[in-house]
C-alpha cells in the first residue's frame, strides 16, 4: 500500500502517468512508416521556427511535437481530428476529463474529438477492453465518467471481468451480454488498432492529445491544462486554415 502510494504521489508531481518507451519494440509491421520516422524528425526539428503554425505564445519543440510522417486520421477530410490518449487508473487524466469534456461541448462541427485507450501493459489492455465493450454496446458515453469515478474516488480498481461485470450490471447490461461483447473479435481489433496508434503517436504517457495526426503535446509541457486546451485551440485553427 506504501508503494502504491508513493507511486500516485510520483505520478501527480510529473503530471502524467509514463509508460515504457513505445518505440523500444516496434513492430515494422504495425508501423511501417517507422524506419523514416527517426530521420524524419530531424528535419522536423531543424525547420521548426520557420514552419511552427502557433504564435509566440507556443514553440514546437518546448510546447509540442511535429510527428513525422504525417499520421493518417480516421475523420472526414474536412475535419480536424483532436485524440486524446487516455487511461482510466491514470488521476492526470481523470483531473483533464471534465475540462476537456467542457472544451468538446464547445467545437464546431469541423473538429472531430477521439479519444484511443493508452495501451502498455496488461492492465491498461484490460481498461481499454472495458473502453470499447461500453462503446459496442452504445454505453460509452453514459460510462466514460463513471470509469473513472469507480477507479478514482471508490477505489476499485476495474482490475478483473467480474468487477467490470457488477460496474456494467449497473447500466442494464446482463453478464451474458458483457461477455459476448467483451470477448469479441471486433473489440479485438478496436484495441489493435489502438496499439497500432500508441506506436505510431509514440506515446509515453498519458494524458496525450495529437492534433490532426501531426502534432502531440501534453500538460506537462505546457504548464497546465488550461493552456494545453488553448495549445490545441491554436493547432486546430493552422490546420483548419491550411485546408
Amino acid at each position: 500500500m506504501r508503494l502504491r502510494a508513493l507511486w500516485l504521489l510520483a505520478a501527480i508531481a510529473l503530471g502524467a502517468c509514463g509508460g515504457a518507451d513505445p518505440t523500444a519494440e516496434t513492430d515494422a509491421s504495425l508501423d511501417p512508416a517507422a524506419d523514416s520516422q527517426a530521420a524524419g524528425e530531424a528535419g522536423v526539428a531543424a525547420g521548426d521556427a520557420a514552419d511552427a503554425p502557433t504564435t509566440g505564445r507556443f514553440e514546437m519543440g518546448t510546447h509540442y511535437t511535429r510527428l513525422s510522417p504525417t499520421q493518417p486520421t480516421s475523420s472526414n477530410p474536412d475535419q480536424v481530428e483532436v485524440t486524446e490518449v487516455f487511461w482510466y487508473g491514470c488521476p492526470h487524466c481523470f483531473a483533464f476529463d471534465p475540462l476537456l469534456e467542457q472544451w468538446r461541448a464547445q467545437q464546431p462541427g469541423y473538429v472531430n474529438f477521439v479519444r484511443v485507450p493508452a495501451v502498455w501493459n496488461p492492465l491498461l489492455q484490460f481498461h481499454a477492453r472495458a473502453f470499447y465493450t461500453a462503446e459496442a454496446l452504445g454505453k460509452g458515453a453514459e460510462m466514460h465518467a463513471e470509469f473513472f469515478r469507480e477507479i478514482h474516488e471508490r477505489n476499485n480498481r476495474l482490475d478483473s471481468e467480474a468487477k467490470l461485470q457488477e460496474l456494467f450490471a449497473r447500466f442494464g447490461v446482463g453478464a451474458d451480454a458483457f461477455k459476448m461483447q467483451f470477448d469479441s473479435f471486433a473489440v479485438q481489433e478496436k484495441l489493435q488498432r489502438a496499439d497500432e496508434l500508441n506506436r505510431r503517436y509514440r506515446i509515453e504517457s498519458v494524458p496525450t492529445i495529437v492534433v490532426n495526426g501531426k502534432y502531440t503535446t501534453d500538460a506537462p509541457q505546457v504548464g497546465s491544462y488550461e493552456e494545453l486546451l488553448t495549445l490545441v485551440d491554436e493547432l486546430v485553427a493552422a490546420e483548419r486554415a491550411g485546408r
